[in-house]
């Protein structure tokens, strides 16, 4: 297997982990409190959750799209690392009371983005 081959799957599985918080539309409540260990309990709380989880499930939708549809592979890479990096710098510069209860995610991401940006790193050196 060649690495574009292992960043098929790669992109496949953070795809599918990052479209997991589809929930957050149906669940915003449970979402926050499995996020961030608290609630939100105004109406337009309802409304925002609701849209980042959509959104989340995009990039995830879109990391396995461009898995499977190589001309899209990078621009996926490089929309879903960017989104991950706000994500990560938000809560580090604005959230730090939530770092405990999001370290699992903030570890997976982090991950995901030193892997997409390596990858993307060694097509640009070959191309």
């Amino acid at each position: 297997m060649t690495s574009i081959d292992y960043m098929k799957w790669i992109m496949i599985v953070a795809g599918g982990l990052t479209c997991s918080m589809i929930f957050a539309v149906f669940a915003p409540q449970e979402a926050l409190i499995s996020m961030f260990g608290e609630s939100l309990t105004e109406p337009l709380a309802q409304v925002v959750v609701r849209s980042w989880g959509f959104l989340i499930f995009m990039i995830g939708a879109l990391l396995i799209y461009g898995a499977f549809r190589p001309i899209y592979r990078n621009l996926a890479l490089v929309l879903a690392s960017t989104s991950k990096v706000a994500f990560i710098s938000l809560i580090v510069l604005f959230g730090a009371q939530y770092i405990d209860k999001s370290l699992l995610t903030i570890t997976l991401d982090s991950i995901f983005v030193i892997v997409f940006l390596g990858y993307l790193a060694k097509v640009k050196r070959t191309a």
